[in-house]
């Protein structure tokens, strides 16, 4: 059995489609954490936030990723503050090859603005204000994402096309592929 790959990094960084494409093509399952737990627990997250609170999905969250992370080979996706709570970025270490998809806030502010899924914490800023919460929240968040075993840089990630570049520099940095390079993964 080889380590499962643990995807971190912000919300719309592209955890969930560059994962489901990496797992494709090294041939495993994809798990993206956020439907996981909704699954289980038959809500949605903006739900369990508002009705029981962070401490609340926290806590639903640490226990869903210890269970999510007991399946063998897969990617796992990760929700943008998984790693910043109850120890989640060792145990994360500790069980999985752990890729943070590094962006600066101003692609994840475009990343977020071409979102589908509703961001409510986000929706209804305009540019720059979103930029400078983004820009905030990174930099609380950056010493755990930075603990990643890998870093990915994705602010090439402007388009889907470029999910299948990013895709193969996760392959060369895990050495899931024949031409393994030193990427300074």
């Amino acid at each position: 059995m080889s380590k499962s790959i643990a995807l971190i990094g912000y919300m719309c960084a592209g955890k969930t489609i560059i994962g489901r494409d990496l797992a494709k093509a090294i041939g495993r399952r994809f798990y993206d954490l956020d439907w996981y737990i909704e699954e289980r627990y038959h809500k949605k997250i903006t739900a369990m936030f508002e009705d029981e609170g962070e401490a609340y999905f926290r806590d639903v969250e640490s226990r869903m990723l210890r269970e999510a992370a007991a399946f063998e080979d897969i990617v796992l996706s990760c929700g943008g503050g998984t790693p910043c709570f109850n120890e989640n970025m060792r145990f994360l270490n500790e069980v999985s090859e752990t890729v943070y998809l590094k962006a600066s806030p101003r692609t994840l502010c475009d990343h977020v603005k071409m979102s589908r899924g509703r961001r409510p914490l986000l929706e209804g800023k305009p540019t720059e204000e979103l930029e400078a919460h983004i820009a905030a929240q990174l930099e609380q968040r950056s010493p755990f994402y930075e603990q990643a075993q890998h870093i990915i840089n994705i602010d090439v990630l402007d388009s889907f096309s470029k999910v299948n570049f990013v895709v193969n520099e996760i392959q060369r940095c895990l050495g899931t592929t024949e031409e393994a390079v030193d990427l300074n993964c």
